[in-house]
């Protein structure tokens, strides 16, 4: 049967249920998400980590008629529900990085069929035109956004690209929506369901309190941060986590542990992915007991028996921290999650949102950029409206010519997007790169005569050296009479037909200018005002982190009301300024109820401070040797003068595309201040220029 209102009783359910994933009854959300789905309904569950929030869409799944389409922001996320779905006998598959050969035809031709239900993909996918044309041409029953508070500006992993999912929605005429996720503020939550148009009662929130999580926050020095861990571990049963903030301390820590006896791995985002997923079976199959490791680690990790989660530096942020201790305990056993916390990280992780932010002469650069090459496409008569004209992007390039890291440039793009100044066109693959799997004359002589003759004028357009081919497009689109997307399906059908390999590369996308927008004298102070406005956002998300950590009253009851959780009581936040004074009401507020399983509750209030009182900073002298050696190594490199912001990020310590493609990193003042916060180094250089 495919009619979904076939399946909205609640025997059925839980008969599909038990029959497919084994399972004799639903867990608090479930089965009123997947009711609301069956009857059309788009929905934003909210359930904390570990309660099950994907099986509202797998089960969802096996009884809508068509494909459903599951955005995931990361590979190993897809890998581990892969992994699952496979278990029960579902067909699911991604399309990935990782696939080879013709792997991606095979999934297409099997979602073609409709023997692939489930299909697993990133938001970047969607700017691949051979996956969008192919998504195209499927029905598509529902679109599920998992780690859907990705999509908010307010939310802590904001995801510009997360932005557009909307749009591509609309545009495949997908009328079935769920997000999911565990962690959101109410106005993260109000914003991710007006996106998709979900109405506040097709909201499903099952709180977030976690009876069996132990929070403890325990001020320590630096000097004996490593003492206390290998105390706390080495007092634990089971597997744990430690985070820590960089690769390098990743590695120098669990080099400590393993000195201790205690079996440890360090994992960063640093090892190559086989290392990486060498390091992450062996914890699952428990031959590792703990793994030291950056933020890198954990999404896609559903191992249920995690005992203990400890935080070596600051997280990032409440949200961070709330993600990360919820890795603990999900079989539902007591489970301890430890903060060793001082203030000396603070710099560190305020440094990440610092080094976010494009400098002001930056987002200048890129304006520029754009002005000067849409005006040489409009005047060889690319359009022939004046005032609009094409401009063409390939990400890693731009970021390099303008100085801007990659994902606050892609923000960048989506705030001129949403300003009405750039329309996204298309993206196409730069290179096309062809191998013959049989001789060219018996793949062209296979077909009728016009096939043929449109197949040997590709052919013609090939570069063929010993084994690939580089095929020139420019060469065969001369030809009026040829179309792109026709010759996109003549390689895919190549290519299903195991004729040949086909390999894409430099990912182009392409953008419609509006040139009297782009002209605006104002748009690039309001674009500075948008990311500096964002880094205060960012940097007041970390103090109200410092304060969680130093509160009075319960922990665990404090940061169930951040993601708007009353389950303790009635009593709520003032949801009309921002989330960070609900912390401010929680230190004020004499009624807080207590769990009884946190270090608040056993008396022990933290009072976080630094290590030492002051971290003394390089002599006058150093740093302006320093920024003479800075300008010197840039000079004639860049086409204006060197920033305050720039030399600032040099004595910090921070990577942007200008440092490395100069080899900045072997200055001696490099990094001389990484220890000091950034504020503090804005100002010293600015009292240095006076």
């Amino acid at each position: 049967m495919n009619n979904p209102q076939d399946y909205s009783h609640k025997e059925c359910l839980k008969a599909s249920l038990l029959e497919t994933f084994g399972f004799d009854g639903f867990r608090p959300g479930q089965e009123q998400t997947i009711t609301q789905l069956l009857k059309g309904q788009s929905s934003l569950s909210i359930f904390p980590t570990g309660s099950g929030k994907s099986l509202c869409y797998q089960l969802t799944a096996l009884h809508l008629p068509h494909l459903t389409l599951v955005v995931s922001p990361l590979l190993a996320l897809m890998k581990d529900q892969l992994s699952f779905l496979a278990s029960k006998g579902i067909k699911a598959a991604s399309i990935d990085s990782t696939l080879k050969g013709n792997e991606a035809q095979t999934v297409m031709a099997g979602v073609r069929d409709g023997d692939i239900k489930v299909l697993m993909v990133s938001v970047e996918r969607f700017k691949n035109e051979r996956f969008r044309q192919f998504i195209e041409s499927v029905p598509v029953s529902m679109l599920v956004v998992d780690e859907a508070h990705c999509i908010s500006e307010w939310g802590h992993n904001f995801r510009p690209d997360y932005l557009k999912l909307p749009s591509y929605c609309q545009a495949l005429n997908i009328s079935l929506v769920l997000l999911l996720t565990a962690t959101a503020t109410r106005k993260v939550k109000q914003d991710m369901a007006a996106k998709f148009a979900i109405r506040d009662e097709h909201i499903v929130q099952t709180g977030f309190y976690r009876s069996n999580l132990d929070l403890s926050v325990l001020p320590v020095t630096q000097a004996h941060k490593n003492k206390q861990l290998e105390q706390i571990i080495s007092a634990q049963q089971g597997a744990g986590i430690v985070y820590v903030t960089l690769q390098h301390s990743a590695e120098t820590v669990a080099q400590y542990l393993k000195q201790q006896g205690i079996n440890a791995c360090a994992y960063h985002a640093g090892f190559d992915s086989d290392t990486r997923s060498q390091i992450q079976q062996d914890f699952m199959a428990g031959k590792i007991q703990v793994i030291v490791a950056t933020i890198a680690f954990g999404m896609g990790i559903d191992k249920s028996n995690i005992r203990f989660v400890i935080h070596y530096d600051l997280p990032k942020s409440i949200e961070n921290y709330s993600q990360e201790i919820g890795r603990a305990g999900r079989d539902g056993l007591p489970s301890q999650c430890f903060t060793l916390a001082n203030l000396d990280g603070l710099n560190t992780v305020e440094n990440f949102v610092y080094g976010d932010t494009p400098e002001f002469t930056g987002i200048e650069m890129l304006l520029n950029t754009i002005k000067s090459e849409v005006i040489t496409s409009t005047h060889v008569g690319i359009s022939d409206n004046r005032s609009e004209g094409k401009w063409e992007l390939q990400i890693l390039q731009l970021s390099n010519a303008v100085n801007i890291k990659q994902l606050p440039l892609k923000t960048l793009l989506v705030q001129l997007e949403l300003a009405g100044v750039i329309e996204p066109l298309y993206a196409y693959f730069a290179d096309f790169k062809i191998k013959l799997l049989k001789p060219k004359a018996e793949i062209i002589n296979s077909f009728n005569d016009q096939r043929k003759d449109f197949l040997q004028r590709i052919f013609n357009a090939t570069d063929f050296k010993k084994v690939w081919g580089s095929l020139n497009f420019d060469t065969l689109l001369q030809d009026q009479s040829i179309e792109r997307n026709r010759v996109i399906a003549a390689l895919e059908y190549l290519q299903e037909q195991q004729l040949i390999v086909l390999e894409t590369k430099g990912m182009t996308e392409v953008f419609n200018i509006k040139l009297n927008e782009l002209a605006d004298p104002s748009l690039c102070q309001t674009l500075s005002n948008y990311f500096k406005d964002n880094e205060e956002k960012e940097i007041k998300r970390i103090a109200t982190l410092v304060r969680f950590f130093q509160l009075d009253t319960c922990l665990t009851v404090n940061l169930a009301r951040y993601f708007d959780d009353t389950s303790f009581d009635d009593k709520r936040f003032d949801g009309n300024s921002s989330d960070n004074n609900s912390l401010d009401s929680a230190r004020n507020s004499g009624t807080v109820p207590q769990c009884g399983h946190c270090s608040v509750c056993r008396g022990q209030v933290a009072v976080l401070e630094h290590s030492q009182a002051q971290i003394p900073w390089p002599s006058d002298e150093a740093l302006k040797q320093g920024m003479t050696e800075l300008a010197e190594r840039l000079s004639g490199k860049i086409n204006q003068p060197l920033s305050i912001e720039s030399f600032c990020r040099f004595f910090a310590g921070m990577s942007v595309p200008l440092f490395g493609r100069n080899k900045v990193r072997q200055l001696s003042g490099f990094g001389v201040c990484e220890q000091q916060r950034y504020q503090a180094i804005l100002e010293k250089l600015a009292s240095l220029s006076k």
